[in-house]
C-alpha cells in the first residue's frame, strides 16, 4: 500500500490498553489513519457490518463477533484481520478466506505462559506444595506438616505431551531443559520434527500408559473432541499427575470425575467445560486436584507480546512481507 491504510481497532479501550503499550500504541497511529472502538461494550455482528466498510485492516481480540455473511460483504476494503488473541476459528467464516482476507493471529504470544503454568502445576503436583503450606498454616507440630511425605524431582521423570503447536512446544522446550525424558502423541508431528524437538512420538494410549506425568496441550477440534474417556484415563499409571492447561472439551469430565475421585492419580485442571466452575462443583472437593480459573496464558508478558506481535504482523503486512503468524482456511480444522 503507497497510501497510508483505514484501520480499525475493535477492541474495548481497557484490554487495548492492556494490549499495547504505549511505544506500541503510537507505532500503530503511524501506520496509516486509525479509528478506535470507544465503548467497553462489544460491538454485535449488525453493528461490525455496519461501521467496517471503510476499512483496510482491522485489529481484532476477545468480544469480536462472528463475521457473519453481512459483516463479510459489507467488508468491501478489508485486507487483513489481525486478530489480538489465539483463535478465531468461530468468528471468521471459510468466505472470508475464501474473499481473499489475510489473516493473522497472536496465539503464539500467548503460549510461553501456558507453558510456565504448566510446569508449575506439574512442579507443585511432584513436590505437593500446596499441602505443605496448607499443613504449616493449619498451626500444627512441625514434624505433621511434612506428613505429605517427599516428593519427585521432574529430571529423569517421563512426561507425556498431547499435541505439538505452539504451546506443545513452548512446555517440550521447559521440560527438556529440566532433563526430563519427553515423548509427544500428535498426529501432525512427524518422526524428523520429533527429532528435531529432542522428543519420542508415540500412540496416545502408549503415552497415556507409560508416562508418568501426561499435560493435555492440544486444542479442541472435531477429531479431539472426548479424545480422553474412560477407557483412557483407565490407561493411566497409579499415582500419575495428569495436567490441562489446554482446552476441557479435550476430556470427557464425568470420566475425569469419576477416576478422580477414586484417588488413583493426581490432577491439575486450569478449564473447565462450564466457566466459571460453579460452586458446588465435585471437582472442588478433592483433595487430589489442583484447580486454577482459567488462567493459564494471563500474565502482564503475555498481554503486551500479544499487542506487539500484532504490530510485527501489522508491519510486515504493509511492507509486502510475509506474515509470520498468517491462518490460512486450509488450518481451521487443526486449530483450536
Amino acid at each position: 500500500m503507497t497510501i497510508k491504510p483505514n484501520i480499525f481497532v475493535l477492541l474495548r479501550p481497557t484490554l487495548y490498553i492492556e494490549l499495547f503499550s504505549p511505544e506500541n500504541d503510537q507505532l500503530l497511529r503511524t501506520l496509516g489513519q486509525v479509528t478506535f472502538h470507544a465503548d467497553e461494550s462489544n460491538l454485535t455482528s449488525t453493528q461490525l457490518a455496519e461501521r467496517i466498510g471503510d476499512f483496510d485492516l482491522i485489529i481484532t481480540g476477545w468480544g469480536t463477533p462472528e463475521f457473519n455473511t453481512d459483516v463479510v460483504d459489507a467488508a468491501t476494503q478489508l485486507k487483513l484481520i489481525a486478530h489480538s488473541a489465539g483463535s478465531i476459528k468461530r468468528m471468521l467464516p471459510p468466505s472470508v478466506f475464501i474473499r481473499g482476507i489475510n489473516v493473522t493471529h497472536a496465539a503464539a504470544a500467548i503460549a510461553p505462559a501456558v507453558a510456565e503454568m504448566t510446569l508449575l502445576l506439574i512442579l507443585l503436583s511432584l513436590r505437593q506444595v500446596h499441602k505443605l503450606d496448607r499443613a504449616m498454616k493449619a498451626g500444627g507440630p512441625w514434624d505433621a506438616s511434612k506428613i505429605v511425605g517427599m516428593g519427585n524431582e521432574l529430571a529423569g521423570n517421563r512426561v507425556g505431551v498431547v499435541g505439538a503447536g505452539y504451546t506443545g512446544r513452548c512446555v517440550i522446550q521447559l521440560l527438556t531443559a529440566l532433563n526430563a525424558e519427553v515423548w509427544v502423541y500428535d498426529p501432525y508431528l512427524s518422526n524428523t520434527r520429533a527429532a528435531e524437538l529432542g522428543v519420542r512420538a508415540v500412540p496416545l494410549d502408549e503415552l497415556l500408559s507409560s508416562c508418568s506425568i501426561i499435560t493435555l496441550q492440544a486444542p479442541t477440534t472435531e477429531e479431539t473432541h472426548h479424545m480422553i474417556g474412560a477407557r483412557e484415563l483407565h490407561l493411566l499409571q497409579n499415582d500419575a499427575i495428569f495436567v490441562n492447561t489446554a482446552r476441557s472439551h479435550l476430556v470427557d469430565q464425568a470420566a475425569l470425575l469419576a477416576e478422580l475421585q477414586t484417588g488413583r492419580f493426581q490432577a491439575a485442571l486450569d478449564v473447565f467445560d462450564q466457566e466459571p466452575l460453579s460452586a458446588d462443583s465435585p471437582f472442588r472437593q478433592l483433595d487430589n486436584v489442583v484447580l486454577t480459573p482459567h488462567v493459564a496464558g494471563a500474565s502482564k508478558q503475555t498481554r503486551r507480546r500479544q499487542g506487539q506481535t500484532i504490530i510485527d504482523e501489522l508491519q510486515r503486512f504493509l511492507a509486502g512481507e510475509p506474515l509470520h503468524y498468517r491462518v490460512t482456511g486450509e488450518m481451521l480444522e487443526t486449530m483450536a
